[in-house]
């Protein structure tokens, strides 16, 4: 039996890994009839699709199910779903927001929103979900605060940004509630976007409304774009991320604590390790051979960047999370130009968030059974990550 990959396998969803080594060493270039789509693997192949944007476009969007494929994809993806020159252009109006001077201000607040959490988790005893009570939470208020999402919406906003990535068994494409959660989430977005006109304030949707590069100012549409894309995306990646880094040092290593004070090194092995962000879809503009086989132009294609990950051309003994290894070479935030955008905030999240964490605890368990995965082919990471902590006594 050949290799089988597809982007709807509940078991799959699970755990790809064995079927990423598998197209990895028996078909690098994988075609899937039934779904219409290829496949690249390695991370040689992967990394060269993403700096390629003229070979393999963002125009049809990121994400292959069917209701958001297509040129339409814009509307939800804002410039994910673009390719230079809009995509440079639209870039350019929201980069200044993302900086790293800028992201390294906001380390202040981000660290009193994590303790806040910190504390009502905490308050209930030794055990608490790790996703829903801190991991969830924090990424949403942070962002929310950025774009100027009111805090009574933030709950909402969250449970429509989860509708949209989970799949259900048997269900090839966003399943109905995650249709309505974008039209959803696009409205809210609206509603934002019409209040800061009224009244503008010191946020991100202000700011968007008054960007201007000469004569050049954003259109509503693309300003909704923006807003939809950075609080679905930029909160459901980052709670992954924290998520999978509590994960990752219980199951991988002796004791969790070895983690603990080697915050920078634990978030990138995660990232390399549990890529938040598993997969990236393109189209090729062009026909072209790889590994012997012919692809042709208009194909569907999906970059898998948690197979890349764990390429051992690249990352030796690739399943072993080392705390010393040399990540350089990930490419779990993309590469060229559509490198994430807000990847210096998603770092800094992170790490405050396991600072907090490791501050008040000594040592935690995770009750695995009762633990629950996302199923998507996307995006990986946990909706349920129940965590008993023994805490520090000084």
């Amino acid at each position: 039996m050949g290799v089988r990959y597809s982007l709807y396998d509940y078991g799959i969803h699970q755990d790809p890994y064995p079927v990423y080594a598998r197209l990895r060493d028996d078909a690098p270039v994988f075609r899937n009839d039934d779904e219409d789509f290829w496949a690249l693997s390695r991370h040689a192949d992967v990394a060269a699709a993403f700096r390629d944007f003229r070979r393999f476009s963002n125009a049809n969007g990121i994400m292959l199910e069917p209701s958001v494929w297509g040129p339409q994809a814009r509307h939800h993806a804002s410039l994910l779903a673009m390719d230079p020159p809009e995509h440079t252009r639209l870039r350019g109006f929201v980069s200044t927001a993302f900086t790293p001077r800028r992201v390294a201000a906001l380390e202040p607040r981000v660290r009193d929103i994590a303790r806040g959490h910190l504390d009502r988790a905490l308050a209930g005893g030794e055990r608490f979900d790790l996703v829903g009570d801190y991991a969830a939470l924090l990424p949403m208020d942070v962002v929310s605060e950025l774009v100027g999402v009111p805090e009574a919406d933030r709950p909402e906003l969250r449970r429509l940004a989860d509708a949209i990535v989970h799949h259900e068994e048997g269900v090839q494409d966003v399943t109905g509630a995650g249709r309505a959660a974008i039209g959803a989430l696009r409205d809210a977005m609206g509603k934002l976007v019409a209040e800061r006109r009224r009244d503008p304030r010191d946020d991100l949707a202000s700011a968007l409304l008054g960007a201007s590069d000469g004569a050049d100012r954003l259109t509503e549409a693309e300003i909704l774009g923006v807003l939809f894309i950075l609080v679905a995306a930029g909160n459901e990646t980052t709670a992954n991320l924290i998520a999978s880094a509590w994960h990752c040092a219980w199951r991988h290593l002796d004791r969790p604590s070895e983690a603990f004070g080697r915050t920078g090194a634990w978030i990138e092995e995660t990232l390399r390790l549990e890529a938040p962000a598993q997969a990236d879809a393109r189209t090729a503009t062009e026909e072209f051979t790889l590994h012997g086989v012919t692809v042709p132009a208009n194909a569907r294609m999906q970059l898998l960047i948690g197979s890349a990950n764990r390429d051992p051309r690249v990352f030796p003994d690739p399943d072993r999370f080392d705390l010393g290894r040399d990540t350089s070479a990930k490419i779990s935030f993309g590469s060229g130009r559509h490198y994430c955008i807000g990847a210096h905030l998603a770092r800094l999240e992170a790490r405050v968030a396991l600072e907090e964490l490791t501050a008040r605890v000594a040592d935690y368990d995770i009750d695995e059974a009762a633990a629950r995965r996302i199923n998507s082919p996307d995006v990986r990471g946990f909706t349920v990550l129940p965590t008993t902590v023994a805490r520090r006594t000084a």
